[in-house]
């Protein structure tokens, strides 16, 4: 069998008792003619194999250059160099791919990140992005882990919708009728009725809606999928396509909803640590040393593991909206004009606004309730005080708001009269009232969005570095 190999993690991990083994891999680097650093992409260490002199065709050597793939079989041995205890001294080596060394684009040296976004079909073969993305599989994995343990059932929504969850109408619409010349009613407007499904749809923008179904049958359900925003903002917290996970529940109030999202954050922070510790202290030394460079006023309090540690060892601090909005008017930052948008109760509060709650008056995450009916979807619950809905965001250090969520509007009256007074028409959603109408109950959720813990989790600041293939305004390269 070709593929009969051991995965260079788990050789490290064992005793060298020159046994025989089989790896494969790619060649970081290759010195003196006779070491070769190998990679298989399982751990950001490398194996050392030794090619004895003279062992081996000269032909053959010169072809082991960066990038080249080789299968590789040979003996265990203890390693006599430093920084791994054994090394396989090679009997004997196969080329599987060629890699002209002078045209690879990732040479053994220090790249920028916004050099490795331009080759992003490249750039997993370094150590960054391959603890990036294994701490990043391990999340997901911790994702479906915590809810199948609590019971949740996992609902694929649809990614093609002819409704606007959020009613922010920066959508990606999809159609197959031609773009030059499309079909128009009298009144010249794009007949719809000739596309596709019938009507105008777009791409998801969150599974809220159709969660919200699933779970007043089935009692709770997550979502775990892609999510689109046509929103032209070039910034490093924003993306077109990203990764929602949104858990919806039946017999549930903004109280529980706040409990369950702490100890779901808790969980999967959890989770990376204890099973890519060292993705992530590989991470946390290079943000140590990328922060170094920076004035000390703009450096972390917290190394990324301390940080992680921190949340987990600690409370969220909640206080409601207008709580918030009092401690920033109160705030050194305030009075000196610092902020760049204004403070005042109602305004939609800005990252700089969150941030400042969480890294200099709190330092610590925080859970903000209680937001101004104004500024939030129709689908909140209204609050008896009639200015405020039952909703709530986390922020966390470094990148302000990681999960936004309400308790739901489930007395058909108030859902009614709220759509009514932001213009949802409620023909359109006949199907999501019903649930209102038969059988309604409260019920609660949040969504996440997952390359933002991502982020939290390694230490990227570029949201871009947390997806695999980023789409921004401009770019959907590979």
């Amino acid at each position: 069998m070709f593929n009969k190999r051991i995965k260079i993690k788990q050789l490290l991990s064992q005793e060298p008792d020159s046994q025989e083994v089989t790896v494969m891999g790619w060649v970081r680097s290759f010195r003196n003619n006779q070491f070769i650093a190998l990679n298989d992409g399982s751990t950001n260490n490398n194996l050392q194999i030794v090619a004895e002199l003279g062992k081996f065709n000269e032909a053959l050597l010169k072809r082991i250059t960066t990038s080249v793939s080789l299968k590789v079989t040979g003996l265990a041995i203890p390693s006599l160099g430093k920084g791994q205890k054994l090394e396989v001294k090679a009997n004997t080596i196969e080329i599987l791919g060629d890699s002209d060394a002078e045209k690879y684009p990732l040479q053994p040296k220090k790249h920028s990140l916004e050099f490795l976004r331009e080759i992003a079909h490249l750039r997993f073969r370094t150590n960054t992005f391959g603890a990036v993305f294994r701490v990043r599989h391990a999340l997901a994995y911790a994702v479906h882990h915590f809810f199948n343990d609590k019971g949740f059932v996992y609902l694929h929504t649809p990614v093609i919708t002819a409704s606007d969850a959020e009613g922010a109408g920066e959508m990606f619409r999809v159609t197959t009728l031609p773009a030059g010349n499309p079909p128009r009613t009298e009144d010249g407007s794009i007949n719809y009725k000739e596309d596709f499904f019938g009507r105008a749809t777009n791409l998801t923008v969150s599974g809220q809606l159709e969660g919200e179904l699933g779970a007043t049958a089935l009692g709770e359900i997550y979502t775990f999928g892609p999510t689109f925003r046509a929103e032209n903002s070039n910034t490093p917290r924003h993306l077109a396509e990203f990764w929602m996970i949104e858990p919806e529940m039946a017999f549930c109030d903004l109280e529980d909803n706040i409990n369950l999202a702490e100890e779901f954050i808790k969980y999967i922070i959890r989770y990376a640590i204890e099973h890519n510790r060292e993705d992530l202290e590989f991470l946390a030394q290079r943000l140590a040393d990328e922060e170094k460079q920076l004035p000390q006023d703009k450096r972390s309090e917290l190394g990324l593991l301390e940080k992680l540690d921190f949340v987990l060892n600690n409370n969220f601090e909640r206080i409601t909206y207008t709580q918030a909005i009092a401690i920033l008017l109160q705030s050194p930052a305030y009075k000196k004009k610092k902020f760049q948008y204004e403070v005042k109760w109602g305004i939609d509060m800005q990252s700089e606004h969150e941030r400042y709650l969480v890294e200099k008056h709190f330092k610590k995450p925080v859970i903000v309730t209680d937001y101004p009916l104004g500024i939030k979807a129709f689908y909140m619950r209204q609050n008896d005080d009639g200015k405020t809905v039952a909703a709530m965001d986390i922020l966390a250090p470094g990148i302000g708001e990681i999960v936004g969520g309400s308790q739901r509007e489930e007395r058909l009256d108030k859902l009614e009269q709220r759509m009514k007074e932001m213009h949802v028409p409620a023909e359109e959603l006949w199907w999501y009232l019903d649930t209102r109408r038969f059988g309604t109950v409260p019920h609660a959720g949040f969504g996440l969005g997952f390359e933002r813990m991502v982020q939290f989790v390694t230490g990227m600041s570029n949201i871009r570095d947390a997806i695999a293939f980023p789409r921004t305004p401009g770019s959907a390269e590979f």
